[in-house]
């Protein structure tokens, strides 16, 4: 458990608040690409700001000050004809990348991208989509970083339909055997975990032992200072940024990011938008009809009886503690370890900062940010003798065959 103060300083991101600096080092997602087919501007909300985007003289993008009323919600989104725009404001840039507009809220010039897959990937292989969450944005990130929560939010009680796997990142089959991903996340729920800081935030690496000599090795990444990189299956990744509205809010963008077939990017486009509602990418499952629970699906099917996407489940579990979450009473155990790692990263980061050493935050210097590759991330079953060295091999072997430059 952490005192209220230092629950404070880590969740609350407006503009003169400790976290908030951190986070304005960085870009962020501000919106799709797709959303910008409508009429500009394009309402942002974004870090405790309420922004708009907008081209300028040279026809390039950027985000303003909005002017909203007092009374506007956290995540009204105002027609472009009610929106006004104030021209005293700070303005600030934006660059478009693999469907998503990134804009850079900081001081300075902005740092350089990383040369990640989801951004050297072809066009053809990368599809963005984004959802809106009703909690804090560190929450939303220290679930995606509890690789031993898939065992039990995400339990699947049986292992057909293998095919039919839109929203069901587990229901691929293990590499190297027959055995569903949901199989062996039933039968070996408790994870050896290992954590190590990289250049880019964390790498994690989840060992469940399995029998007759095997390891089934997860791999799956932090990305400084609010995204994820995690398989999705085999041949696809998903890079996660988990980006505040403002302290009660958050919005998940994701990359899909194929390393074999080109993404069937309508179809996805659609599965999604059934599960969401436009102009705001809220989810139609949500608390007011308690996530579509059914009492039956949960006694036969799933363990949240929410359905088979992943993402209700992450979204009840992330919206259930509220809109900031009470660290005040929590108790953290061993399968805990990435997300007291990261913690502590942003903790150093914040003392950092203030301190004015902007360099020592993760990917701020800028000769090295671009060299940044990867990062590796995939499920592989290896002899547990030798379980580094064959994920490792695996995750070169799909890189070797993979149509665009995924070379690390």
């Amino acid at each position: 458990m952490i005192s209220q103060k230092l629950n404070d300083t880590i969740t609350r991101i407006g503009p003169k608040t400790e976290a908030g600096a951190v986070l304005r080092c960085y870009w962020h997602p501000a919106v799709l690409i797709e959303e910008l087919n409508t009429q500009l501007p394009v309402p942002v909300n974004l870090l405790g700001e309420r922004l708009a985007l907008v081209k300028d003289g040279t026809g390039d993008f950027q985000l303003v000050t909005r002017v909203s009323s007092i009374n506007e919600p956290a995540v009204f989104y105002p027609a472009a004809s009610e929106i006004k725009t104030d021209a005293t404001g700070p303005t600030y840039p934006v660059i478009l990348k693999k469907g998503i507009a990134f804009a850079y809220l900081g001081s300075g010039n902005p740092p350089e991208f990383p040369n990640f897959d989801c951004f050297r990937a072809d066009d053809t292989h990368v599809f963005a989509f984004k959802g809106l969450w009703e909690c804090n944005w560190l929450q939303a990130l220290e679930i995606g970083i509890d690789p031993a929560h898939a065992s039990f939010l995400h339990r699947f009680l049986k292992d057909d339909d293998q095919d039919n796997n839109y929203g069901k990142q587990f229901r691929d089959k293990v590499a190297q055997t027959s055995m569903p991903i949901t199989q062996v996340l039933r039968e070996y729920p408790r994870p050896e975990i290992d954590v190590e800081e990289t250049d880019y935030g964390l790498k994690i690496t989840a060992l469940r032992h399995m029998d007759h000599g095997d390891t089934h090795v997860r791999v799956t990444n932090q990305i400084f200072p609010e995204a994820i990189c995690i398989p999705m299956s085999r041949e696809m990744t998903i890079t996660q940024w988990h980006v505040p509205i403002d302290d009660e809010n958050c919005y998940w963008f994701t990359m899909f990011t194929s390393f074999k077939d080109p993404v069937n990017k309508d179809l996805m486009r659609e599965q999604r938008l059934k599960e969401h509602e436009l102009p705001t990418y809220a989810p139609l499952k949500n608390r007011k009809n308690f996530y579509g629970y059914d009492h039956q699906e949960q006694a036969t099917e799933t363990y949240t009886g929410m359905g088979m996407d992943i993402n209700v489940h992450d979204q009840w579990a992330v919206e259930g503690m509220g809109t900031i979450q009470n660290r005040t009473r929590e108790h953290l155990g061993r399968s805990d370890k990435a997300i007291i790692r990261y913690r502590r990263i942003l903790r150093e980061a914040i003392k950092s900062l203030e301190a004015g050493n902007r360099a020592a935050l993760p990917m701020q210097d800028g000769t090295k940010a671009k060299a940044i590759i990867g990062p590796l991330s995939n499920d592989a079953v290896a002899p547990t003798s030798n379980w580094s060295g064959v994920s490792h091999q695996a995750d070169l072997e799909r890189r070797a065959g993979c149509p665009w430059d995924a070379s690390v």
